[in-house]
């Protein structure tokens, strides 16, 4: 193996804070976040191994002494490199194990625009979304085809490393994730170039779902386990999808009821009639009583929007809007004159108060 100091490009006689910058300035060239080649990330295990060697006291004069290359021979008081080893990198008791590689993915959020119909009846769905999916070339183990994870040779797939540190109330063990694997304990010697040793890749993908009849503006549906897949093929966070309501040319919504507004011809608002309206159901045949007046409500049952939840629908509402004409010729302005002489008992007055649409009048 390489000469700890030659690795790090220091002289022996180096301080602490010159292996300390060496080490900083080769971590950052090296570092697998940085530099992905794999000749790069050996070079950064050993560059890292040397630091862990030299940057102790101990550890460095164990070395300088001809303790081996990992600078734990056998001296006195030592059984050999393992359990020095375990001393210094994890033999002591209560340390944390090697976090997961493989993460939950993160909720995504789709926003979806319904027309008024649409929420009437319900309607089956089928949207892009732009979101993480599962890397088909290493299919989330993060490594290239025909290689895998190897065991960390700097924690000894600990994740973390330890240390004595010698202070005035003792010998105490400290520690910290192992910088070569980022404290998982394992480390990718060879990254699936597609993904870059994640595990997923950014793609779109096609959604498909049901919208259930009777959803509101501003209603959030969630579906579980359709959202970005995790880091290493981690579970799927979920899908939130946001519902908004266009608005309608003719029909208005009020709870589950469909709302809209009937013009009704002055002679008609008199004599009565029947009128066919396009409805979301098809052709309505409306029956107009006569004397109807203006503000008062038809109402079709059952031909408004289903109910979100039970069985169901609402109804549809009808206002009636009498036109008064603007323009007569005057064959019409003399038959409007003799009907106001026939109906001369009738004057213009104030009505009694009522509540309701322009205070409902009286039929005569």
């Amino acid at each position: 193996m390489a000469d700890h100091y030659e690795v790090l490009g220091v002289s022996k006689d180096a301080t602490a804070d010159d292996i300390k910058k060496a080490y900083r300035k080769l971590a950052r060239e090296l570092h697998p976040d940085v530099n992905p080649a794999p000749e790069a990330q050996e070079r950064f295990k050993l560059v890292t191994h040397a630091y862990e060697v030299l940057s102790d006291s101990e550890t460095r004069r164990n070395y300088d002494m001809g303790g081996g290359q990992g600078g734990f021979g056998g001296g006195a008081g030592f059984n050999g490199f393992g359990d020095i080893f375990d001393t210094f990198f994890g033999g002591g008791g209560g340390q944390r194990g090697p976090r997961s590689r493989v993460e939950r993915g993160e909720d995504a959020l789709l926003r979806v625009s319904l027309t008024l119909e649409e929420v009437t009846f319900g309607v089956a769905k089928s949207e892009e979304i732009d979101t993480a999916v599962l890397c088909e070339t290493c299919n989330g183990s993060c490594c290239q085809p025909g290689t895998g994870l190897e065991t960390c040779d700097i924690c000894r797939g600990s994740g973390s490393i330890q240390r004595q540190v010698r202070t005035l109330m003792g010998n105490m063990v400290t520690s910290a994730p192992c910088g070569s694997c980022r404290g998982y304990g394992q480390t990718i010697p060879h990254p699936c170039v597609s993904c870059r040793g994640q595990g997923r890749v950014r793609a779109r993908r096609t959604i498909e779902f049901n919208v259930p009849a009777g959803v509101e503006d501003g209603l959030r549906m969630q579906l579980r386990g359709q959202g970005e897949v995790g880091q290493a093929g981690g579970p799927n966070g979920d899908l939130h999808i946001d519902f908004t309501v266009k608005p309608h040319d003719i029909f208005g919504r009020s709870g589950d009821d469909l709302t809209c507004t009937l013009e009704v011809p002055l002679h008609d608002a008199v004599l009565g009639a029947h009128a066919k309206i396009e409805s979301f159901d098809g052709e309505l045949d409306v029956a107009i009583d006569p004397g109807v007046q203006t503000g008062e409500v038809i109402t079709v049952r059952h031909k408004g929007v289903n109910h979100l939840r039970g069985a169901g629908r609402g109804d549809l509402k009808i206002t009636i809007a009498v036109q008064t004409p603007t323009k007569l010729d005057k064959d019409q302005k003399e038959l409007f004159k003799k009907l106001a002489g026939l109906r001369k008992a009738e004057t213009i007055k104030l009505a009694r108060h009522s509540t309701g649409f322009f205070g409902r009048g009286k039929r005569g």
